[in-house]
């Protein structure tokens, strides 16, 4: 039996269930898959309104933190910046920018200057939908007319060509909606999208092929042609009545014929 009471995904974890979601995975069958309820997996998701984050990655001509550890071993050991560069095979200039901007040659550490290279390198850029600017007004007041977001984003792209401003494409507006750090809109717009979706589902997401209902049942008219009859104990008929305030009620009746 699975162990569901484990609590918390680490990274590999979570960029897994992020895979599964863009290909298209229920949360049940993303939650079977590593092993949590679907509820822990909607929470991963939630954080990012289920767009999938972009993974950073480093650029080719940027050092890497093994290329830092032979700088710092090498102003450790009294190299020289040329002999370092010649080393790892950048140039000087490279070496000497790097060493000065993270402490000079006496504090420079690897790690350290690995870590800020990492966050000199964000670049955030300020998403187009903002408060208070016209064309979050305008997109919200076609949202809350129950236009798709798609719908918006080409209205947008015939009536303002010459105002790119004015302009924004239907994912900006997903996201927009969707991840809980940007609260642009009243939530109530979301209320408006046809979908009716607590999560930005992918292209490749569908139910089609998903049976969510009983495993091996079998219609009423595949029971035994006795029971038809009424004349033996133990065939019985259920139903189910559901009410207002997740009241229920459950009868069952034997098929049996009085008298």
């Amino acid at each position: 039996m699975k162990d569901f009471s484990k609590r918390g995904l680490d990274d590999i974890e979570k960029r897994k269930v992020w895979r599964l979601w863009r290909s298209g995975q229920a949360l049940s069958e993303i939650g079977l898959t590593v092993d949590r309820l679907a509820g822990s997996i909607f929470g991963v998701l939630k954080l990012k309104g289920g767009i999938s984050p972009m993974q950073r990655k480093r650029r080719a001509s940027f050092l890497t933190l093994q290329e830092r550890e032979s700088i710092s071993r090498g102003l450790a050991s009294d190299v020289s910046i040329r002999g370092i560069a010649k080393l790892i095979l950048k140039s000087p200039s490279t070496l000497s920018r790097e060493i000065n901007r993270n402490g000079g040659p006496v504090k420079y550490r690897a790690i350290a200057a690995d870590t800020n290279a990492l966050k000199q390198a964000l670049r955030p850029k300020e998403y187009k939908l903002r408060n208070a600017i016209p064309i979050s007004k305008l997109v919200e007041v076609k949202l809350l007319d129950d236009w798709s977001p798609e719908q918006i984003s080409g209205w947008q792209k015939r009536t303002y060509i010459a105002s790119p401003e004015m302009q924004v494409s239907h994912e900006t507006i997903y996201k927009a909606l969707f991840v809980p750090s940007r609260e642009v809109f009243d939530r109530e717009a979301i209320a408006h999208l046809r979908s009716k979706r607590k999560l930005r589902h992918g292209k490749r997401s569908t139910k089609k092929g998903v049976y969510k209902g009983i495993i091996d049942a079998k219609t009423i008219h595949q029971r035994p042609s006795q029971i038809e009859g009424r004349t033996t104990l133990g065939h019985w008929e259920g139903d189910l009545v559901s009410g207002c305030g997740n009241s229920h009620i459950v009868t069952l009746v034997d098929r049996i014929r009085p008298g």
